[in-house]
């Protein structure tokens, strides 16, 4: 009998050790984690203010350099909101912190689509302005920030049939088989769609753009003609579209053309270039005539998202 209390309470402190250590375990494991919690960014973001899901937003949308930076400095108040905007782009990080903490009342969406397009900076800066890049083919991005060089020319130019066309006019095969596409397409419409001014040599934009500046100034010469080599007529992808009639610069914007192109232009790859209130963006001002050729699945994209193509450049294509 007193050898099997004896076996009992043996095996009950077996038991309580096992216990024992079982909680030491748990205990130690918890430890261990509470450690190695601290040792991460998400811990120490937090540390510094940002929320447990602020922290996790910094987390996914940054790489480990950037989450340091805001670990080893002040809890940032423009950060979180930017990276909820759906065109950020982490390259650009400092610069859109940069460039909100100088213009407080532009939204969070203007300071992304902003810096994306380079319109932080002075136009034609000569720190960033690069050649476009060729190897984009019909979807190369010709603006205040990328040109062409003096000698290129498109391939296939391809004078435009005068039933579209005032006389002089020609284009890119591929632009031109478009248009004329759609310009069949807007006669059965009942509409007239005339090319007014397509491809331009390097030389003819430098005479135009002279001509502006000469007579009114730089300032003006800049918001409504392009500095040679930064002109997109010269890619032989763009056209100024008017119709038959009255139509000017001034008023087509008024016309049952620039309706109809309005709404289908993309279909057959076309996109509306300077869009109106988009100035800021594009660095031109608004013109209703002027129609760059993307090609039907990219200018349908275009069209969707409601970007200027800077901007969809920018975020879809600069990779």
């Amino acid at each position: 009998m007193a050898k099997r209390i004896k076996l009992k309470k043996k095996v009950k402190n077996i038991f309580i050790i096992i216990v024992i250590l079982i909680i030491g375990l748990i205990i130690g494991i918890n430890k261990y984690k509470e450690y190695k919690y601290k040792q991460t960014n998400e811990y120490k973001l937090t540390q510094v203010g940002y929320t447990l899901e602020e922290s996790k937003l910094i987390i996914d949308k940054l790489n480990n350099k950037n989450e340091n930076y805001f670990i080893d400095n002040e809890k940032n108040d423009y950060i979180i909101d930017l990276l909820k905007e759906k065109y950020f782009l982490e390259k650009y990080l400092q610069e859109y912190l940069e460039y909100k903490s100088k213009n407080k009342k532009k939204s969070y969406e203007d300071i992304v689509a902003i810096v994306n397009v380079r319109a932080n900076k002075d136009w034609y800066d000569n720190k960033i302005i690069k050649e476009t890049d060729l190897s984009k083919g019909n979807l190369i991005l010709v603006n205040k920030f990328n040109y062409l060089k003096n000698d290129y020319s498109p391939k296939e130019i391809t004078n435009i049939d005068l039933n579209y066309s005032y006389s002089g006019n020609k284009v890119s095969k591929e632009t031109n088989d478009a248009y004329i596409e759609m310009a069949m397409a807007a006669k059965e419409d009942g509409i007239q769609l005339m090319a007014n001014s397509t491809y331009r040599t390097y030389e003819r934009q430098e005479e135009i753009y002279k001509d502006f500046y000469y007579s009114k100034g730089i300032s003006y010469a800049d918001k409504y003609a392009a500095r040679a080599g930064y002109s997109e007529h010269q890619t032989g992808l763009a056209i100024d579209i008017f119709t038959t009639g009255n139509s000017t610069t001034s008023n087509f914007e008024e016309s049952d053309a620039f309706k109809w192109l309005s709404k289908n232009a993309h279909k057959f790859g076309f996109i509306l270039r300077y869009p109106k209130d988009k100035e800021y963006l594009t660095g031109y001002s608004y013109e209703s005539w002027h129609y760059r050729y993307l090609g039907v699945e990219t200018a349908t994209k275009v069209y969707n998202s409601k970007l200027t193509y800077d901007e969809y450049y920018a975020y879809y294509l600069d990779k």
